[in-house]
């Protein structure tokens, strides 16, 4: 007895010692992150916060060295062709989501959803390379349709992966009470399961958005930007990111200060998304 304790209490100690080490780690690795995120929100505002300013939400951008103006052309089209991409994935993306949770039970479902998962992984360009050959090509001119459906194609996988599984978390039990009733397959997955996924659903909405907003390949090669104000869904069309890429190319000091301002803009608008989404999540398991 007396000759195995000694090893006992060395084990013992190393266990403590190696369970010490692992939370000092990962407590290190959580900071480093969230120190690189506050550098990141620091430095936009150190060198954007400046430029902000009435005329920089109101404006349309001044001639090539001017100095003055704002994005709200930009801010306007972002907004247009995110509504449109939405209008587009949300409802595909969620019918899909609907098939794959409550119907789809072959071959044809593991397909589906192999396929989703490739395209949630194919980078950004390549799906604005492909919305210029099908949209931009044919229409012989850049487009802010041609921008909305590259994104909507972004936003696609990340609607349906998030909305199926949403809608397995609903118990099975409520399903079950509702075909009890006599109620049809179709009318219980409406009022029953849908109903109580939305929040969920709502959640994977923005974070599509979310993933969506930032995205400036897809644009240069679709909508391609504009220092025009249009709400035409046939002509080129402005958004923040593309507006970004323009002034952090030029050679003018005051667009370099404005590319930062809606960086900024830009980060905030991501980070008040994905507030949103914790709100919800949270709202849900509440």
């Amino acid at each position: 007895m007396s000759a195995t304790a000694p090893q006992y209490g060395r084990g013992y100690r190393w266990r403590i010692a190696l369970d010490a080490a692992a939370r000092l780690a990962t407590g290190a690795a959580a900071v480093l992150v969230i120190a690189i995120l506050v550098i990141i929100l620091a430095y936009m505002a150190y060198k954007g916060v400046g430029s902000l300013d009435v005329a920089f939400f109101t404006e349309l951008p001044k001639p090539a060295g001017e100095t003055g103006g704002g994005i709200v052309n930009a801010i306007a089209g972002s907004l247009i062709m995110l509504a449109l991409a939405m209008a587009i994935s949300v409802p595909v993306g969620i019918l899909a989501a609907i098939y794959l949770s409550e119907f789809g039970t072959g071959l044809f479902a593991q397909i589906l959803r192999f396929l989703t998962d490739v395209l949630a992984g194919i980078p950004s360009i390549v799906v604005g390379i492909f919305a210029y050959t099908l949209i931009v090509l044919p229409m012989r001119s850049f487009s802010g349709l041609a921008g909305g459906v590259a994104l909507a194609i972004i936003m696609l996988p990340v609607v349906v992966r998030t909305s199926e599984e949403t809608l397995r978390l609903v118990p099975q039990s409520l399903r079950d009470a509702g075909l009890a009733v006599g109620a049809p397959k179709w009318r219980v997955t409406i009022d029953v399961v849908l109903a109580s996924a939305a929040s969920g659903i709502a959640t994977g909405v923005l974070l599509a958005v979310s993933r969506a907003m930032g995205e400036t390949a897809p644009l240069l090669f679709t909508a391609l930007g504009s220092t025009l104000w249009t709400t035409s869904l046939h002509k080129p069309m402005a958004s923040i990111p593309a507006q970004i890429y323009s002034y952090s190319i030029s050679p003018y000091d005051d667009w370099h200060r404005k590319a930062w301002a809606a960086a900024f803009t830009l980060v905030l608008l991501i980070l008040a998304l994905n507030l949103a989404v914790r709100y919800l999540t949270r709202s849900r398991h509440a």
